[in-house]
């Protein structure tokens, strides 16, 4: 796995896993990283994160919230 992925929400983590990918449902239109993606920060848009590891595909609904990428870490704060 080469992207560290964070979820956190008012209520604490969410999630945190080394991933190959991050499905993002930014608010311009949904976006997947990959390894060494762009630096950018995004709002996101209702809709669920999806994103794969060792065991599998996992998604995790959003409301609302920004995403981060940078270094191959993506910090998603979202309200689900």
């Amino acid at each position: 796995m080469s992207i560290k992925l964070h979820i956190i929400t008012p209520e604490g983590p969410l999630a945190e896993a080394e991933v190959s990918s991050v499905s993002i449902p930014g608010a311009v239109a949904p976006f997947v990283v990959l390894k060494d993606h762009a630096p950018l920060i995004t709002p996101l848009s209702e809709g669920e994160v999806v994103y794969s590891d060792g065991e599998g595909e996992h998604r995790v609904k959003v409301k609302s919230g920004f995403a981060r990428v940078l270094d191959n870490v993506v910090t998603i704060c979202a309200e689900g």
